[in-house]
């Protein structure tokens, strides 16, 4: 009559929370030994629990005596060329605009907004009828704070300045004093951090503490790209080597900090690691065999003339590597989780079994992702597709030119390594939880059938 009362566990409850003590034979430091961060799935055996530590542990210290060995010691110096990029840069804003006549502009002394060098400019503007926009800008930040400057904006120019209007004004300080500035854009910050602010609100509200650590992986990340990746390739680093570091890190951070210290996490890594490895192996034995330079584009060649001494297709073989890590984060995560998810509803699966199962989830994922990957390449360089259309060029003239070879290579290799971290990753998770006999729901779900049984006994008494 006593075993009749006793209320049944509640199925939402994860089985590895029901205690020690219910559990015959189960240790009770299996039953606490890892975060609750996942859900249902119970933690894995004390053994398992070693062997992943033994294989991520020395992993980590090599990732962080990566970081103390190629840390940089600070970019060398140089000389701004002001083209591009190089320009130095200060904040703008015009405080007036007037309409006067472009024939009373004086065209050969006053360019066009944005340029401050090419003739050609001048003889555009010389050519320009109608009305033009005389804009006073003040220069608010830099050593030329509350100076002012006169740009003309022509009537056919897309950009237009009006008065209030926060600019980026470029400085030369080899022309004529009247040309040392000139605007070059419009200030974005205000939008900029307004939109990242709605971001991290509506991560943190949706997510809540998984959102908050997704922003802090975020912000590491960043970090680790902006503090190591970038000054220690600048500083002349084996790009190859930096990026392999910098990734690793990158993927530690991110993936422990969102989903928690547990065996299924590190699961993921080890997935993760494994299609970082045929990324890099793929991408360097097929860079090397297209001949890619990575030196394609005004950018590049600027990279490249600063700093000669930079690998430029160990710059491109970086960018392939850390532009895949994202992705393949998002993949090792899914397919480790279907797999453990799928092992908690049915115990009784083996391994081969969880393997075949987990894998005809993991096609819907590949489908989508390398549909993702392939379409963001493409709308990167929709631009330059565009040129080639316009020169009618035939698919194999646009396919072999290496601008487009590098985005081919790229999107490809990516694509080889994401879809590989599905049965790489599905073989992991499915060895792991299946080879755990001593944690993970199985025996708690005997022990739940046990007083069924003995429940059973009593009647038949």
């Amino acid at each position: 009559m006593t075993s009749s009362q006793q209320p049944p566990p509640e199925p939402s409850e994860p089985p590895h929370q029901h205690g020690p003590g219910r559990v015959p034979g189960h240790a009770p430091d299996h039953g606490h030994g890892h975060s609750h961060s996942h859900g249902p799935a119970a933690p894995v055996s004390q053994h398992l629990r070693k062997v992943i530590a033994a294989v991520l542990i020395p992993f980590a210290a090599a990732v962080v005596v990566g970081l103390a060995v190629f840390w940089p010691g600070g970019a060398p110096a140089h000389e701004r060329t002001g083209v591009g990029f190089d320009r130095q840069t200060q904040q703008a804003k015009v405080v007036k605009v007037e309409q006067v006549d472009c024939k009373d502009v004086n065209a050969s002394q006053v360019p066009p907004t944005g340029d401050t060098s090419t003739p050609e400019g001048s003889s555009a503007q010389q050519q320009a009828t109608g009305d033009c926009d005389r804009a006073t800008v003040e220069v608010t930040t830099g050593k030329d704070k509350g100076r002012t400057f006169v740009e003309i904006v022509q009537p056919d120019q897309t950009r237009k300045l009006k008065e209030g209007q926060g600019v980026v004004v470029a400085y030369a300080p080899d022309a004529p004093r009247e040309l040392q500035y000139s605007v070059t854009d419009v200030d974005r910050q205000v939008p900029m951090v307004l939109l990242a602010a709605i971001f991290a609100v509506v991560v943190v509200l949706v997510g809540r503490m998984r959102g908050l650590m997704a922003l802090v992986s975020l912000a590491i990340s960043f970090a680790v790209l902006t503090l190591f990746i970038l000054p220690a390739i600048l500083q002349g680093s084996n790009p190859l080597m930096v990026a392999v570091i910098g990734s690793s890190a990158i993927m530690l951070a991110a993936l422990y900090l969102c989903h928690g210290l547990t065996a299924r996490t590190s699961v993921a890594v080890l997935g993760t690691l494994i299609s970082l490895v045929l990324i890099g192996l793929l991408g360097s034995v097929f860079i090397d065999w297209a001949e890619l330079s990575g030196n394609t584009d005004d950018n590049t060649g600027l990279i490249h003339g600063l700093y000669p001494d930079i690998d430029m297709s160990g710059l491109l073989l970086a960018g392939v590597i850390i532009g895949s890590l994202g992705v393949l984060d998002d993949v090792t995560v899914t397919q480790t989780s279907a797999v453990w998810e799928l092992h908690a509803a049915d115990p009784t699966m083996g391994a081969r079994k969880l393997y075949r199962a987990g894998l005809r989830i993991g096609r819907d994922h590949i489908a989508s992702v390398v549909n993702t990957l392939v379409l963001a390449y493409a709308g990167a360089a929709l631009p330059l597709l565009l040129l080639f259309s316009i020169a009618q060029s035939s698919v194999g003239t646009v396919a072999g030119s290496e601008l487009i070879a590098e985005e081919i290579v790229r999107t490809l290799v990516g694509s080889i390594g994401l879809v590989a971290s599905v049965p790489v990753t599905t073989a992991l998770a499915a060895l792991v939880v299946s080879a755990d006999k001593a944690g993970g729901p199985a025996p708690a779900a005997a022990g739940r059938a046990q007083p069924r049984g003995g429940r059973g006994r009593r009647r038949k008494r």
